[in-house]
Order: structure tokens, then sequence, then C-alpha cells
């Protein structure tokens, strides 16, 4: 069996795409907030989300991810209130940052893991307009305050990448890893 170590709706959403059998179980795994890289920092994540699963499921095959934002070396995560998403958004609009997603798929004694890495160009946003997308609620459990898919569309000039990385599981990645176990 394959198990999504997520409670990411979006996740889900992408793992049907490549896989139809799985279920979710959500990894309660208490995430690390530094390494020397940020990159580095998603993929410890994800192995420690998968792990954590992995415990309870060890004859099946386990994926883990953790999606993180980043602009001139600053991490965003997901913003703590209305001023924080704003702040963010603020910090992105008009300028070209990266998300990296870690991935972690586990099974049995075998662990691959791996970093995905998009770059997306916002265009400008007026304070209005960031201020009426985050009234939505759409960004407060978003890294870096923003759904590619959702309202910040309209927004977005540019992807050089993976767009599903972006949205939380980069799918190619994914099953090249999954074909190799």
């Amino acid at each position: 069996m394959i198990i999504l170590a997520s409670g990411s709706p979006r996740r889900e959403e992408l793992l049907k795409k490549i896989c139809t059998d799985f279920e979710v179980h959500v990894s309660e795994a208490e995430e690390f907030t530094d390494a020397a890289t940020p990159a580095e920092l998603a993929v410890e994540n994800a192995v420690l989300k998968a792990r954590a699963v992995a415990k309870d499921f060890p004859n099946d095959t386990i994926i883990a991810a953790d999606t993180i934002v980043t602009l001139n070396g600053k991490i965003f995560g997901k913003p703590h209130d209305f001023d924080d998403a704003c702040t963010m958004l603020h910090e992105l609009a008009d300028k070209v940052h990266k998300v990296i997603t870690g991935l972690a798929v586990i099974k049995g004694d075998n662990i691959r893991t791996a970093a995905e890495e998009t770059e997306v160009h916002f265009g400008e946003m007026t304070d209005e307009e960031i201020a009426n997308y985050v009234r939505t609620g759409e960004p407060m459990d978003k890294s870096g305050s923003y759904a590619l898919q959702g309202g910040m569309a309209p927004y977005v000039k540019k992807i050089n990448g993976d767009w599903s990385n972006v949205v939380g599981l980069p799918l190619y990645r994914l099953r090249k890893i999954l074909q190799t176990l």
C-alpha cells in the first residue's frame, strides 16, 4: 500500500494523478526550522514526516513532502495572521522567488530523497489586491502565503520548472523515485 504522510488536500489531489490506490495518514512529526540550505531543510522535514508514519506502517511505501518558499535566502513559511500574509506577499511582489519541495519516500529499509526547485515570477500587486486576496483566507495555510492554483494565479508572470512542485508535490520527480523502489 502507498501512504501519503500529509493532510494537504492539494498533495492528495496531485498524487491521484499518478496513483489512485493510496491512503492518507497525517504525520505529527515536529519539523526542523533550520538547516544549512533551504533544500536541506525541506528534505529533512520530509524525512521526519515519512519516518513518523513509517513506524506505524513498516511494510508500506510512505510518501512525504515539505514545501518552502525562499527569496534571497529568506524562508517564507505559513503566515501567522492577516498582517504577516500581507507582508510576505509585499516582499514577493514583482520579484522572482524559489519554491523548494523536499521529498522522502520510504519502503522498508530503503529511503529515497530529493529536492525539487521551481522559480516563480510574480508581477506587480497593489496593496488593495494583496489585502483582498488575503481576506479570502486562502493564503493562511500556505508557505509564502499563496496558492498558485488559486487566487494568486493572475499575478504569476512566469514559472521556470515543475508547476506541481509549487502546488506541493513534484509529480515527475516523485514518479521517478517510485520507479526506483
